[in-house]
């Protein structure tokens, strides 16, 4: 019976890095220091990680200098989803249009027009 239990996927640090760059991790500190309750020193810390998909989907601010019209940024604003038979993430439109190229999904739009 042991064999039809599903098996916990294996995590690796590469998917850990992975998924950190996909959802985005956000990380608030605040740093005080006090002598006899007398605050001295206050610092506030917000840093964010994310990829740049990310970061535009959430409308971060980027650093000055960043070239918006880089190939990177036009990627980034095309809506990307999981194909829903091997999960490869491809553009949506793309998908729906023309079907998965890695694993011959065809999308039920398409079935409809031929």
């Amino acid at each position: 019976m042991a064999g039809l239990a599903p098996e916990e996927p294996k995590s690796d640090l590469a998917e850990a890095i992975g998924r950190i760059l996909d959802k985005g991790l956000v990380i608030n500190a605040d740093i005080m220091v006090s002598v006899a309750g007398v605050e001295l020193l206050g610092i506030k810390i917000r840093a964010a990680l994310a990829s740049f998909e990310t970061a535009a989907q959430y409308g971060l601010e980027f650093p000055s200098g960043t070239n918006l019209n880089a190939i990177g940024w036009r990627e980034a604003d095309k809506v990307k989803v999981n194909c829903p038979e091997c999960g490869n993430r491809r553009e949506e439109r793309e998908l729906l249009e023309e079907g998965c190229p890695i694993c011959g999904w065809v999308s039920p739009l398409r079935k409809m027009v031929v």
